[in-house]
């Protein structure tokens, strides 16, 4: 399934990625193999980035609205955000 994105949806319509902390860290911190082993301590290493992003709530958003399915984002590891997404999509069916 590709991953169709309307830059002019409004949960998005600020560019928060220029100010987001983890462009200045290797992408693959933040996409680990697996949530075992080695991969926790690099999925706990990847939220402490998070932690410190002034961006951290919108990347957060934008994982939700386009079920970013693999990865750390918004400070968020794969199986909290599947649990978020469906709180979420709640929330937006209520607002409609």
């Amino acid at each position: 399934m590709a991953l169709i994105w309307n830059r002019s949806i409004d949960w998005d319509k600020e560019d928060w990625r220029g100010v987001a902390a983890c462009r200045h860290v290797d992408p693959d911190l933040f996409f680990p193999v697996g949530n075992t082993g080695p991969a926790v301590e690099q999925i706990e290493s990847a939220k402490a980035v998070c932690r410190q992003c002034e961006a951290q709530p919108a990347c957060l958003e934008f994982a939700l609205a386009t079920n970013q399915e693999a990865g750390v984002w918004g400070g968020s590891s794969e199986e909290e955000r599947r649990k978020l997404r469906k709180a979420w999509l709640s929330r937006r069916r209520q607002a409609c």
